[in-house]
Formats: C-alpha cells, sequence, structure tokens
C-alpha cells in the first residue's frame, strides 16, 4: 500500500489532490450527520446565528474556498503548505456544494425535493475528481503518447473532438453522461450512438419528422426513469435525508 501510494500519488503530485478529496467528502458527511441532527433536536449543535440572522455554511464555505484555492495556487505542488491548503479548499468545497441548491434557487430549499440537488452535485463532483486522481486526463489526453503530447495539433485534435462529443451528448439531454465524457470520452460515445431523451434540443431537431424514433425515444426515457428513480431516491435520502414533505416549493 506504501509502494503504490509513493508511485501513483506521492511522485506524480497527486497528494494535495487526495487530501482535497477527502477532505471534500468527509466535510460534506459530517456536515450533512450534524444539519440532521439538528433538524432531529438531538445532540449539542444548533443553527449559527448573528443578530437573529442565519448563517448558512455556505458562508464560512466560501472563505474556506477562496483561502484554500489561493494559498494551493501561490504554493509549490509538495510541502506541507500545500497539503493543509488543499485540505482547506477541500472543506470549504464540500460546505459550499452542500448547500448548492440554495444557491441555485436563491431560497432556503435545503430539505425540500429541490436540495436533492446538492447531493447529487457532490456525488458527481467526487465521483469526477476521483477518476482525475485514478489517472484520467479531461477530453482523452491520458490516452495519448509522449510524442503524440508534444504535437499541439494532435493534442489540440483530440481535445477538439472529444469536447463536440460531449456537446453532442448533452445536446441529447444525457446531462450526467456529457459530464463524465469529459473525463472518459468512451461514456460520450455510448451516449452519442443511444436515443436522445425526449424534448431535448437533439430530439427536437432530428426526430420532428420522425414519429417512430420520438416513440422509442419517450418509452425508453420513461423505462430508465422508472428502473432508477426509486434507487436514486433512496441512496439520495440515505446520504443526505428525506426532504420535508410539507416544505414549499421555492418562489
Amino acid at each position: 500500500m506504501g509502494h503504490w501510494l509513493q508511485r501513483n500519488i506521492i511522485e506524480p503530485g497527486k497528494l494535495p489532490l487526495l487530501l482535497a478529496l477527502t477532505a471534500f467528502v468527509l466535510t460534506f458527511l459530517i456536515t450533512r450527520v450534524v444539519t440532521r441532527l439538528i433538524r432531529a433536536g438531538k445532540g449539542p449543535f444548533g443553527n449559527v446565528k448573528a443578530g437573529g440572522l442565519h448563517i448558512h455554511h455556505v458562508v464560512p464555505g466560501v472563505v474556506l474556498t477562496i483561502v484554500g484555492g489561493f494559498g494551493a495556487v501561490a504554493s509549490g505542488r509538495h510541502g506541507f503548505g500545500t497539503g493543509a491548503f488543499a485540505v482547506l479548499f477541500g472543506m470549504g468545497a464540500g460546505l459550499v456544494l452542500d448547500e448548492f441548491a440554495l444557491i441555485l434557487h436563491l431560497d432556503d430549499v435545503y430539505w425540500t425535493e429541490e436540495g436533492r440537488k446538492s447531493v447529487e452535485v457532490v456525488v458527481l463532483t467526487a465521483a469526477l475528481v476521483g477518476l482525475v486522481l485514478a489517472g484520467f486526463s479531461p477530453f482523452g489526453v491520458n490516452n495519448m503518447s509522449q510524442q503524440e503530447l508534444h504535437d499541439r495539433g494532435g493534442v489540440i485534435s483530440t481535445v477538439a473532438v472529444n469536447f463536440l462529443f460531449a456537446l453532442a451528448v448533452l445536446s441529447k439531454g444525457k446531462t450526467r453522461m456529457a459530464i463524465f465524457s469529459v473525463i472518459v470520452p468512451l461514456v460520450g460515445l455510448i451516449g452519442l450512438v443511444r436515443l436522445a431523451r425526449p424534448g431535448s434540443p437533439w430530439a427536437r431537431r432530428f426526430y420532428r419528422r420522425r414519429p417512430k424514433a420520438r416513440a422509442r425515444a419517450t418509452l425508453r426515457a420513461y423505462r430508465h426513469d422508472r428502473r432508477w428513480a426509486g434507487p436514486r431516491r433512496r441512496l439520495q435520502d440515505l446520504i443526505g435525508g428525506k426532504p420535508d414533505p410539507q416544505a414549499l416549493p421555492p418562489h
């Protein structure tokens, strides 16, 4: 284990990224535990208030992200300071993205159905950073040889083609696949050959005069959503807690 860590993490300079990812995930999980205890009225925790104003944890999250981000940029890839700033950045990012839905809606939707977006974004972010940590590079650059990397034209062409793949998958209404295809281009290729979701820009443009394709796309989307909606909701409830059924939707 120590040899693997030295060879694959420390030597390539990925230790700060590992520390940031670990701090990010742990901060999010601890924050969710604390907020669920506050919601249930258990434990010594309580909301932070100043003069009657509820201070959301996104506020210290922004501060930690700024300090950690600028500190990491100002330091090198090795050393104690770099690792410390990486931890601060990961903690700040965890606090900020835990309230991503609040920022998106500009309303306190933490315990509403819309608040599930925070959990989705955190899981997606952790997965993408994990792929980068495992050795994947955006737009498939990791699959190129050293000779190809020295050829600027080849690098630019590879990035451009994979970027267009990601855009095409996004136009098909497959947001998650489009995001992952930036790191793993094969995902984009799979999304590109599959039917678009109904109502997506691709479907409106290319399925307009193809009723059979529209019907197949609608049926496939219905079956996919029906199959995965339940497990996805249960996972979100396990991680972030169940939404309040009596909470009002944002204005």
